[in-house]
């Protein structure tokens, strides 16, 4: 059996190293979406690796017939048709472990850049700073603190249970909804002490948590969740994050809940229309911004590649 791996998305050095040493060879040229299938048959790939780019639908699957196994970088595999390609004897892998606390992390740094200002004043003051230094400290001047604030948070796999345990240490009370997780025990570590404290959380129904929550963010593998009726049981003033996938909330109900100010601000990673976001969204200067960086730091990329590596070595041997 041939040993050639494509990783047409890229995967980080250490677990190219790993897949190496195991006996691989890891190519990681970029192949674009239509010359695909021809690459991995002519290179005679048996595994393909990808992010959230490139797509392995049911053509790319049938074209290939010597692929033993599609590897998904990261949570959500919504760029697969997972079902087909299991279907055709194809081993389909993900690593949902490795991101949690990165996403997580980036879901705060989006609260704090939300209730302070940091997304309006981080442009302002390069340009006003100068000469309207007191009229810009006056706009910015009634922010919100998070600690005693609620926050809900639907979706309570890994992801949301990594924003249960920060929100947790910042001091706010978590609601969480979970179709498939009735509850879950939140650890705390905390640095200096032998022990870690243990927090059990039980879940809730999704209306409870978006009636009483002051932030709510959205760790879901996709569907619209979130549209005109659903923001209208929302505390008035309410501040969504969604960094799982575009269309759980519905852009044009947000962005009329914007303009009414039933929602007071919003913070995405993901849109409906990536790689090209609407620009009235872009636009909105009521929405903090990152473009679909959720996993995006050095130390998850490190983890996914070695969870790849070890997952794909584990497929292809045995």
């Amino acid at each position: 059996m041939s040993k050639k791996i494509l990783a047409n998305d890229g995967i980080d050095e250490v677990g190219k190293a790993l897949l190496e040493k195991a006996g691989f060879s890891v190519v990681t040229d970029k192949v674009a979406q239509e010359k695909l299938a021809d690459e991995i048959n002519d290179k005679n790939y048996v595994a393909l690796t990808v992010r959230s780019a490139t797509k392995v639908r049911k053509e790319l699957i049938d074209a290939c017939p010597n692929l033993k196994v599609i590897a998904r970088g990261g949570v959500g595999m919504d760029n697969i048709d997972v079902d087909y390609a299991k279907s055709k004897n194809i081993q389909v892998i993900n690593t949902p472990a490795a991101s949690s606390n990165s996403v997580a992390e980036l879901v705060f740094a989006h609260l704090f850049t939300a209730v302070r200002f940091l997304y309006d004043s981080n442009r302002q003051m390069p340009q006003n700073g100068h000469d309207k230094f007191d009229d810009l400290k006056k706009k910015y001047a009634k922010g919100i603190e998070l600690r005693g604030k609620t926050m809900g948070i639907v979706g309570f796999g890994r992801i949301g249970q990594y924003v249960a345990k920060m929100a947790l240490g910042l001091g706010m009370k978590v609601l969480a909804f979970d179709p498939f997780v009735s509850d879950a025990t939140i650890e705390l570590e905390i640095e200096g002490l032998p022990q870690t404290l243990q927090l059990p959380i039980k879940t809730v129904g999704l209306d409870k948590v978006i009636q009483n929550s002051d932030f709510v963010t959205f760790h879901v593998p996709g569907g619209k969740l979130i549209s005109r009726h659903e923001i209208a049981s929302m505390k008035k003033g309410v501040i969504l994050v969604n960094a799982s996938r575009g269309g759980v909330i519905d852009e044009d109900d947000l962005l009329e809940a914007l303009n009414s100010g039933q929602i007071l601000h919003a913070c995405l990673d993901v849109f409906e229309n990536e790689p090209r976001p609407s620009l009235a969204i872009l636009n909105h200067p009521r929405i903090s911004l990152t473009p679909h960086i959720g996993a995006a730091t050095n130390e998850a990329q490190e983890r996914i590649g070695v969870e790849l590596a070890e997952k794909l070595i584990d497929a292809l041997t045995t």
